[in-house]
């Protein structure tokens, strides 16, 4: 990991010291996910069929997942598994749970009563990767949320490798309560969970990560209003770790490695007041890296990851908001202190004591978040991802006879006669 010291950058340096890795731009990546959509949207399941089989090995000539094959893995599980699946969908349910918008109501002068009422989503649709993690814990943050929301449909598209589909992540649907599952994976998912097939429904909206093919699925769908709505714009995950001094520096690289070892394309980025830290983490980085399975995936996520020096708490701070992390962990002593001043993350794990791993997993939070700069305009995944708000009015004589002449002189002025047309003939003009 490449050392940096933050006062030393000019403002060129200090943005490129922020990059993120170049997310794929080959048009003939666009291009093929383009011509996989439009089959799928015009062939359907015979085209999912084909993708199946030429991707993943094949999923049959049905690749709807029997509602008891998922109740079956379940029974299948290690029960400490099961056990730990048991207890981080109890304390994801609690808080989406409290997350529950208020209905609003209020008259905003005499006789005009304005509301603010919701609505759940029809039809959701959840891709669950099935590339290098069996991503069970992606089933819990994405189910969850949308069963509290009441939506009338969910479904769930994961691929098969050859012919199966990961035992936990049927079991973790199995928990939730999902019983409309599909072994259709990559863009053909997505195509078909946004035109809908004979087999899988058109959704509303659609939600989960996925790989660049996938992501560039995604944004094609969102972008056709024939297609499907998208959760959130995406990129490769990433970490920022912000450390003083009292760091213990085994801790800190554990934080990025757990980062790092997502994909190859992962950034993990330490910003820190203490000029000693760095070179303590990066002995610890190598020495945890030689244990771990995705060590391949780790070390090449860390070419592209660095440690920011900075000269005290507001240049740190400074960084954080200029970066607007997927995930911000805030790793000093005073780390409650500083979330007030966090304006741009999608998650913030606050003290020594809180690694990212907790929301990724159990806490309650959900993992769902915006990546690569997005944390500055969205949010993350959570109940309200599922719902959607509408308003009402309700004008009586006396609200419009208070109302009528502003809504004329605006309509007036504006040259809409009509719209003022609509008022005065109410009013006998």
């Amino acid at each position: 990991m490449r050392v940096l010291t933050w006062s030393q950058l000019n403002p060129e340096q200090r943005r490129a010291a922020l990059a993120r890795p170049v997310l794929s731009g080959d048009a003939a990546l666009a291009q093929n996910v383009a011509a996989i959509v439009c089959d799928v949207k015009a062939r359907g399941d015979e085209a999912l069929r084909e993708y199946s089989a030429k991707f993943d090995g094949g999923a049959g000539a049905n690749f709807r997942v029997a509602p008891d094959t998922a109740v079956e893995a379940a029974k299948r599980l290690d029960p400490n598994l099961l056990a730990a699946m048991e207890q981080a969908k109890t304390n994801i349910v609690k808080f989406h749970e409290a997350e529950r918008p208020h209905a609003l109501k209020l008259d905003t002068m005499p006789g005009v009563t304005c509301e603010l009422q919701w609505r759940t989503l029809e039809t959701v649709g959840l891709y669950i990767p099935g590339g290098t993690a069996p991503l069970l814990s992606t089933v819990l943050m994405l189910a969850i949320p949308a069963r509290i929301a009441g939506c009338r449909r969910i479904i769930l598209c994961t691929p098969a490798k050859g012919g199966v589909i990961h035992p936990a992540v049927l079991a973790a649907a199995n928990l939730c309560g999902i019983t409309e599952i599909f072994a259709v994976g990559g863009a053909q998912a997505i195509a078909a969970m946004a035109y809908g097939t004979a087999t899988i429904p058109k959704c509303d909206k659609i939600f989960g990560p996925g790989n660049a093919y996938v992501t560039e699925a995604k944004q094609q769908v969102a972008q056709d209003s024939g297609g499907a709505a998208i959760d959130m714009p995406a990129g490769p995950s990433e970490v920022m770790v912000v450390a003083d001094a009292a760091a213990r520096a085994d801790w800190v690289a554990a934080d990025l490695l757990a980062q790092a070892e997502h994909d190859t394309a992962a950034q993990a980025i330490l910003v820190t007041t203490d000029a000693a830290l760095p070179s303590r983490v990066q002995a610890e980085v190598q020495k945890q890296l030689a244990g771990l399975s995705r060590r391949d995936i780790a070390t090449k996520s860390l070419e592209q990851s660095r440690i920011i020096v900075v000269p005290d708490r507001a240049a740190a701070i400074e960084v954080a908001n200029a970066y607007a992390p997927e995930h911000l962990i805030i790793h000093n002593e005073d780390a409650a202190d500083w979330v007030a001043e966090i304006r741009h993350a999608g998650s913030v794990f606050v003290g020594a004591l809180t690694p990212e791993s907790a929301g990724d997993y159990a806490s309650g939070t959900n993992h769902v978040l915006p990546t690569y700069g997005y944390a500055r305009a969205y949010n993350g995944v959570n109940l309200l991802s599922f719902m959607k708000s509408m308003t009402v009015q309700t004008i009586s004589r006396e609200g419009l006879n208070g109302l009528g002449a502003t809504i004329i002189a605006m309509a007036e002025a504006e040259g809409l006669d009509a719209h003022a047309a609509a008022v005065k003939v109410r009013l006998g003009g």
